[in-house]
This record gives structure tokens, sequence and C-alpha cells, in this order.
């Protein structure tokens, strides 16, 4: 099955996305094969989105996730029937410690980029979730994922703002209003979740 065209049937105001749709999948896909981690940023209910994403990756979603023989061995029985084959996502706002240390500390604009710069490693994907794209938070996030040649997908209205120029994949929902633009968000990250889990545990 095509989880993204299936999501375009659903909802055809997405079509004009397609094409970043579909590269977001391949980069997350390949971060994923490659045993690297996905980092996520967003503020107020952008961060709600980076939990739930997080928390769709880390766990089964939609489908069995079998363990691998070697790790069912490994934890025994009783874990092994228990647990399922997980995706390292980090939502970097759940951080709360963090966050007020630093944000007590140095200025708040640059939290997320300081966790990226402790977090980030070679491979490894950050998503930045802003309606508006003009987040500086994220926008400095993403600016510091680049330079440690991490890839950036972005998700944002159809304005883009300041975020999408910095982003390696640049996905548009096309909204200029926030409640919609957060509504076609859902849908558009459930379906990279479907991809990426289809495709990691086929």
């Amino acid at each position: 099955m095509d989880e993204i065209a299936e999501l375009l049937n659903r909802r055809p105001e997405l079509k004009i996305c397609e094409a970043e749709i579909r590269n977001a999948a391949d980069l997350l896909v390949t971060c994923f094969q490659s045993g690297n981690k996905l980092l996520l940023c967003g503020n107020g209910g952008s961060s709600a989105d980076c939990e739930h994403i997080a928390g769709e990756l880390v766990k089964q979603f939609s489908r069995s996730r079998p363990l691998s023989t070697e790790l069912k061995d490994k934890l025994g029985p009783e874990l092994s029937k228990e647990l399922h084959g997980g995706l390292p996502a980090l939502s970097l706002p759940s951080m709360i410690g963090f966050h007020t240390a630093f944000n007590n500390d140095d200025k708040p604009e640059f939290a997320f980029a300081q966790q990226v710069v402790a977090f980030g490693r070679p491979g490894d994907t950050l998503l930045g979730i802003s309606t508006s794209g003009n987040s500086s938070n994220i926008v400095h996030a993403a600016r510091a994922a680049q330079a440690l040649k991490l890839p950036v997908i972005s998700l944002t209205g159809e304005n883009g703002g300041k975020l999408a120029p910095v982003a390696d994949c640049a996905i548009k929902a096309p909204s200029r209003q926030t409640p919609r633009i957060q509504e076609l968000h859902l849908p558009i990250y459930h379906a990279l979740c479907q991809v990426v889990e289809d495709s990691l545990f086929s």
C-alpha cells in the first residue's frame, strides 16, 4: 500500500506537498535503517506534536514489530514477550530540567540548538515543527543541525518562514491559519510514521 497516496486521497489539499512528503519519508527511512535517531523540536501545539510523533515511533504504531531473535535471546522470555521493536526518536521539548536550567542561565531561543549539539550525531535527522516557520529557537536548531551535517525536515504553514530555507526538506501545509496548519500536520506525520513502520517492520 502506498500510504502517502492514501493520505492524498483523504486530504487532497496536501497534493501540493506530495514531493516533499515523499522526500521526508525517504530521509526518515534512511535515518532509521542506518541505526540513527530522530530529534524533534517545536513549541506549544507543535511541542505536543513532537511528543506524539516520538510516541508513535518508540513503540509500535499500527502493526506488529517483532524483536530480532538475537534481542529476544538477550532479553529472555519475560521481557521479549512484552516488548516490541522501537525506533529512537527524541522529543527535545520534553526535557524540562534542561530547559529550565538553560532558560535561566542562557538565551532561551538557543535551547534546542544546544540539544542538537549535545545529541546530534552523523546520520541523525532533525524534524523542526513551526506553524509560522519563524520560531527563532527552531530556526537556530536547524542551523545547528546543518552545521553538524544532519538532514533537516521542516513542517510549517504555506509561507515556510525562515525555517524552510534552512531545511533539506520543507513541507509547507497549505494554510496560513495556525489551527488549520496544525490540523494538516497531524495526518502528514501520521503518514510518515506509517511509511517508516511499514519499511522497517515489513
